[in-house]
């Protein structure tokens, strides 16, 4: 059979499955935990919904600055052919390399073990606490096989075609959004209370950092214009995270139909109603729990707090566990599903395993699928995803601003190439986000640099593995 990518991909994603992969991919758990962190390091309730106001506008310009490059280049593997076409194959294969490495796979792992976790929630004896053995710093939990089952599942189900991943994204991504809604809808309608609302607006812009001391009382301590900007780093790093991996859509192109316009509008689309929903979600925790309860919920567990008020301790937190296991289900098969078109973009030109560049009688890349999944199982087993994900962050902006910038390249170097959308706001709004990118990269760099580091580390690593595949091929 061809493998031939125009030939074999068969295009079979409709706009609202495309969008169902943009939102799906997106929502994760974040939305229920960060906000805990954002409260604690900036202080007041204007500037924690200013953060995520923030990563939602960055979010926005970034996807509407995709669509260009989804239109001009309608191939599978998307941003690692923008990079490979607008720079060169090296540039390509550093980020093909950062996403299997660690991104793509860091992030199927911690989203299995978020699953994971709650399922133990529900049911003790999956948990967590559950130990099978351990030798010397190793630990096996059952929660970790939990989470690698769940990885395999959908690893199986995706490796019997594209339609089994589109069935299971748009109904477990329709069944998260409403259940958010709800959720977001039901707290400002039942649990909303005029003078917790007021009470947290009353000094909205007093930035502050907050500690809890050992007696349980908060103290606050106001940042320096030096310390702000290093809250703002921590702040992003989670509010950016909980909004990624809306780029993945444009991995799986040769799978949708008319990417040329699809593609972009998916972008648009899903990035757009996920940001409705987390600014949303934020102004229904600050009209139902005290600014302090969201800063210190148990195990920063804000969802949790929230529907506890809502609904009451025991129902409210059975809640919010099932929509995380909705949620974390059909995130990890979006990222899942996705991912492996880039290895197969990477091994047609010679820079991954061969046989990741197959396609098998369902027309999916099925060994590259296994791969993944095998490398994200063993990184589900370090018990080290969240460092992981701390990681990336900085290798994550790094790469949508030199993703970005090549708008600018190709305008130069192939105006000839006809593009079915033209970036909006070009060229403010690019620049604009490449500016506050960059930005938000140097703060990590300076304020998060044990994890900035070793994540520029992981990039770097991807120089002389490239030589290597050179050699190879």
């Amino acid at each position: 059979m061809s493998t031939n990518q125009e030939n074999a991909f068969k295009p079979s994603l409709s706009l609202v499955d495309a969008t169902m992969i943009v939102a799906g991919s997106m929502i994760g758990s974040g939305i229920f935990i960060v906000s805990a962190e954002v409260a604690r390091s900036m202080g007041s309730a204007g500037w924690m919904m200013a953060m995520w106001v923030l990563a939602g506008v960055v979010t926005l310009i970034a996807a509407l600055s995709y669509g260009e490059l989804s239109g001009m280049f309608p191939k599978a593997g998307g941003q690692y052919v923008y990079l490979r076409e607008a720079y060169n194959p090296f540039i390509a294969f550093l980020f093909g390399w950062t996403q299997f490495g660690v991104i793509q796979t860091g992030t199927i792992a911690a989203v299995a073990m978020a699953f994971a976790k709650y399922v133990g929630y529900l049911a003790p004896e999956l948990g967590e606490g559950n130990v099978l053995f351990s030798i010397g710093v190793f630990k096996l939990s059952v929660a970790q096989l939990v989470a690698i089952a769940s990885i395999i599942v959908l690893t199986y189900i995706n490796t019997k075609g594209v339609k089994n991943g589109k069935i299971i994204q748009t109904v477990f991504t329709f069944t998260k959004l409403f259940s958010l809604f709800g959720l977001i809808i039901f707290g400002l309608l039942v649990g909303a209370k005029a003078e917790i609302w007021n009470a947290n607006w009353a000094n909205a812009w007093n930035s502050a950092s907050l500690q809890m001391s050992d007696n349980g009382e908060v103290m606050a301590t106001a940042l320096t214009s030096l310390a702000f900007f290093g809250a703002i780093a921590v702040s992003m790093k989670g509010t950016l995270f909980s909004s990624d991996a809306w780029n993945n859509v444009t991995f799986i192109a040769g799978e949708i139909r008319n990417p040329q316009k699809n593609i972009g509008r998916a972008l648009f689309l899903g990035t757009f109603i996920v940001t409705i929903i987390y600014v949303a979600a934020n102004l229904m925790y600050l009209a139902v729990l005290p600014f302090n309860e969201i800063a210190f919920a148990a195990q920063d567990r804000v969802g949790v707090a929230a529907a506890e008020r809502i609904f009451g301790v025991g129902i409210g937190a059975v809640t919010i566990a099932v929509m995380i296991i909705i949620s974390t289900f059909g995130c990890n098969n979006g990222l899942i599903l996705s991912g492996a078109r880039i290895y197969y973009t990477m091994a047609k030109d010679g820079l991954f395993f061969k046989k990741a560049g197959d396609l098998n009688q369902f027309n999916v890349p099925g060994y590259g699928l296994w791969v993944q999944c095998i490398w994200a199982s063993l990184l589900c087993l370090s018990g080290r995803y969240n460092d992981l994900l701390a990681m990336v962050i900085f290798g994550v902006l790094v790469f949508y601003v030199i993703t970005i910038l090549g708008i600018f390249v190709l305008r130069r170097t192939r105006p000839e190439i006809p593009r079915s959308y033209k970036a909006f706001g070009y060229p403010v709004l690019p620049a604009l986000y490449v500016l506050i990118a960059s930005a938000l990269a140097l703060l990590l760099l300076k304020y998060e640099w044990q994890y900035a580091i070793p994540g520029l580390g992981i990039i770097l690593l991807g120089i002389p593995l490239y030589f290597i595949a050179l050699r190879r091929k």
